[in-house]
């Protein structure tokens, strides 16, 4: 329950940050100048995520975004694309997906919690890199305090065709390596890029995982990345990774009255 506390403790934060909040649709070039290495992840038809370059070559997402939320199947990577900066039926950017990894602890489930939230990231290697100059990959940054300010831009069910910015929410509190922000996200939000904002720029800290429901407020999940990411990239660089051919992947449902948590939160997955 100590997380229950420390987001008790936040609220005259988060509230000052809410009043503050606002969702920007980012449906003109002159509002997505700076955002175009955001862009969508096509499922094949199936359903989309959100995800960000942070190389040329290398987007960055939500691992539960490779994997069909019913059968649990890994998706095909053939039928991936990332779509650079999409807006209104047009891209900065076509690329298929050569290899994706996800990281090694994470466990798809039906049931979303902590466990799966704590892990739930994934890189995907490009079939070419991206060298566009209106196209900059993002840097990434430390894991942000209680307190911190910060902003989204994603994709979601309501706006599949062009991409939307919070700024700002507000990080309320942080345990196990689960990030619980006040910031507004939807389906096809799953893997959204979360930005903080210094001195040295614009850098992505952590990825939406999934929106939740704490003591009757809606909350976005996701996961602290120094960590995670430098092990996603030494295993793409040890040359692992897969093409969707490996077995199946784990899979952990709870049974009947087992706790998915230890959060008080009610789950759900923004995909």
């Amino acid at each position: 329950m100590r997380l229950i506390a420390a987001v008790a403790l936040a609220l005259v934060t988060a509230a000052a940050a809410l009043a503050e909040s606002r969702l920007e649709t980012l449906d003109t070039g002159e509002k997505s100048r700076g955002w175009e290495a955001v862009g969508r992840l096509d499922m094949g038809g199936t359903g989309f995520c959100t995800g960000a370059l942070i190389a040329p070559d290398l987007v960055l997402t939500a691992a539960h975004c490779l994997y069909d939320k019913t059968s649990g199947a890994r998706h095909d990577l053939g039928a991936i694309t990332f779509l650079a900066g999409w807006r209104h039926g047009r891209a900065e950017a076509y690329r298929a997906v050569r290899r994706a990894v996800a990281h090694p602890d994470y466990v798809f489930q039906s049931e979303t919690g902590p466990l799966r939230v704590k892990n739930d990231v994934a890189l995907l290697e490009l079939a070419r890199p991206i060298r566009n100059t209106t196209v900059i990959p993002f840097a990434t940054g430390r894991r942000p305090g209680p307190g911190a300010r910060i902003g989204v831009v994603s994709y979601a069910r309501d706006r599949a065709e062009a991409p939307a910015m919070q700024e700002v929410c507000a990080v309320e509190a942080e345990q196990s390596g689960v990030l619980v922000m006040d910031c507004e996200v939807d389906f096809g939000a799953s893997g959204a890029p979360v930005f903080s904002f210094g001195p040295e720029g614009r850098r992505i800290v952590s990825v939406v995982s999934a929106k939740a429901e704490m003591a009757g407020r809606k909350v976005a999940l996701g996961t602290a990345l120094e960590g995670p990411l430098a092990l996603l990239q030494a295993e793409l660089a040890a040359g692992r990774g897969h093409g969707m051919e490996e077995s199946a992947p784990r899979v952990r449902r709870l049974g009947a009255g087992e706790r998915s948590d230890d959060l008080g939160a009610k789950f759900v997955t923004p995909e």
